[in-house]
């Protein structure tokens, strides 16, 4: 009995803690966006919480009641989207009465040697290297010139299915933006399936569900998708409409690292437009430039 006492109050301690780390985050602290009307608590929302966890609202309830426990990857979570550091982590573990050893992380992926010379000699056709979660871990001039100067992105936020969701010229580029992104949503599926205790890739999926509600709604119909080949038709500010193949080549070094490549059959007015469009990126990296060292 004394037992079921002390366990009930150590859950109502810990669902205490997250409430009052949740009430000293805001929507921008953790890179969602402000809506500009009046908030009636402080902080997040349950709601925003669970789905930057990818967990229900109803679980994360229960849990700042003090109803359930929680298992020790639920908590890992947990901890990265209120932002604990390494003393608030570990009580929360220490109040769950779970081992404080951290989920495994994977270190970060940097694009294979044999792929990046791959990069460097194509001159005539836009193409990337992706890795896990579609990160996009090194591109071609002219892949910077096709989709977006991924340069300016900061390198946590270099993947593309995030891409295709938060930058608004995606949607104006690709012809067909919502085939597209569902097939971006459908990969990132796949990839979930493969590394389900991901936590980058948990913490993507909860961030764009929070974001965009078509990403919501394609994630909860369970499409998958393998990176492989197909079509696709952009509308490029500089050259205009583009019809191009695109193809993946997976790395025997790392299957977890793809090249795409974006090519047009010789003879097309795709195909000539590549080569005005390589001519523009060369003239571009060409210039001086006009920031500051």
């Amino acid at each position: 009995m004394l037992g079921s006492m002390t366990s009930n109050v150590t859950l109502n301690e810990l669902g205490e803690f997250l409430k009052k780390r949740r009430s000293q985050l805001s929507p921008r602290t953790v890179g969602l966006p402000e809506t500009g009307g009046p908030r009636r608590v402080a902080g997040l929302r349950r709601e925003e919480v669970a789905q930057l966890a990818a967990i229900s609202t109803d679980y994360y309830t229960r849990l700042e009641q003090g109803r359930m426990q929680a298992s020790a990857p639920v908590l890992d979570i947990i901890a990265r989207v209120l932002h604990l550091d390494d003393d608030e982590r570990g009580y929360l573990f220490q109040l769950a009465g779970k081992t404080t050893t951290r989920t495994r992380r994977r270190g970060r992926q940097k694009v294979q040697p044999q792929l990046q010379r791959v990069l460097d000699d194509l001159t005539a056709t836009p193409a990337i290297v992706q890795g896990r979660r579609g990160d996009i871990l090194a591109w071609n001039a002219l892949a910077a010139a096709l989709v977006t100067d991924f340069s300016r992105i900061p390198q946590k936020h270099r993947n593309y299915p995030r891409l295709i969701f938060t930058d608004p010229a995606m949607r104006s580029l690709y012809a067909d933006w919502e085939g597209s992104a569902r097939i971006a949503v459908a990969q990132v599926r796949m990839e979930a399936a493969k590394y389900p205790d991901d936590p980058r890739l948990i913490e993507l999926v909860g961030e764009l569900s929070t974001r965009d509600k078509q990403f919501a709604q394609w994630w909860g119909d369970h499409h998958v998708a393998a990176r492989t080949v197909g079509t696709k038709t952009l509308n490029h500010p500089i050259v205009g409409e583009l019809v191009l193949d695109w193809d993946t080549l997976t790395a025997n070094t790392d299957p977890d690292q793809h090249l795409t490549v974006w090519t047009a059959a010789p003879g097309t007015p795709t195909h000539e437009r590549l080569r005005i469009l390589a001519s523009w990126a060369t003239e571009q990296n060409m210039a001086p430039s006009s920031s500051l060292p």
